[in-house]
């Protein structure tokens, strides 16, 4: 089973629609820009914030976008 199998049998399992590939394509983008910023331990916090939030994976991209920017 690859990433995108488990990802969308786990999704099916919470009763809920897994990401596009656009949007799994974000969702590994912010945690590489959570990771490299930081900790690599960052990278699945930052996900989970995202989406305890309700903003999209692109939003959530963005926003760690502008704080890498801020701190370079």
């Amino acid at each position: 089973m690859n990433a995108a199998e488990w990802i969308s049998a786990f999704a099916a399992k919470l009763g809920v629609e897994g990401p596009t590939n656009a949007e799994f394509k974000q969702l590994l983008d912010l945690a590489g820009e959570a990771a490299h910023a930081s900790e690599r331990v960052a990278a699945p916090v930052a996900c989970w914030v995202a989406a305890k939030a309700g903003v999209s994976p692109e939003d959530a991209l963005a926003k760690a976008r502008e704080i890498n920017a801020d701190d370079g």
